[in-house]
């Protein structure tokens, strides 16, 4: 899947690009960068989530100045995978001619899981789950796509 030297070029999407995909593109930028360019989007982009940074900044990861894009600000880029990390994503993918690969990986949604949380302790235990769920799919990703 990739020449000598050349990263793959990653999409994780997600609906809002608020929280799943963007934590998948920090990890694959902190523990793939030597063979992935990691991007992310969303089909319908609702800005960044206050907890997934929060969620994301305890494990040393730092996505505030991160922005959440739409799918359509990516259309120029050439994409060896998408990963669609949530299923309505996965159903609603548009069409990337370059991609070789996808793969689809559903992680739980924290905002929808922390919706009936009493107390904000409680709601970041959500958030932390799916990042650490989240962290460990990526660092699988090489033996997944065969780039190892």
């Amino acid at each position: 899947m990739q020449g000598a030297g050349k990263k793959i070029r990653a999409l994780f999407l997600c609906t809002g690009n608020s929280c799943r995909s963007q934590m998948a593109e920090a990890w694959a930028r902190r523990l793939l960068s030597e063979a992935v360019e990691p991007f992310s989007a969303g089909t319908v982009p609702k800005g960044l989530d206050p907890l997934a940074i929060e969620a994301m900044a305890e494990a040393g990861v730092d996505i505030s100045g991160y922005r959440s894009k739409s799918v359509d600000e990516l259309r120029e880029i050439a994409f060896d995978l998408v990963v669609t990390v949530c299923s309505a994503a996965d159903e609603n993918c548009p069409v990337f001619p370059g991609a070789r690969r996808k793969i689809h990986a559903p992680f739980d949604d924290p905002p929808r899981l922390a919706e009936g949380a009493k107390t904000r302790e409680e709601a970041l235990a959500h958030y932390r789950r799916v990042r650490d769920e989240i962290r460990e799919f990526v660092a699988r990703l090489p033996e997944m796509i065969g780039t190892e």
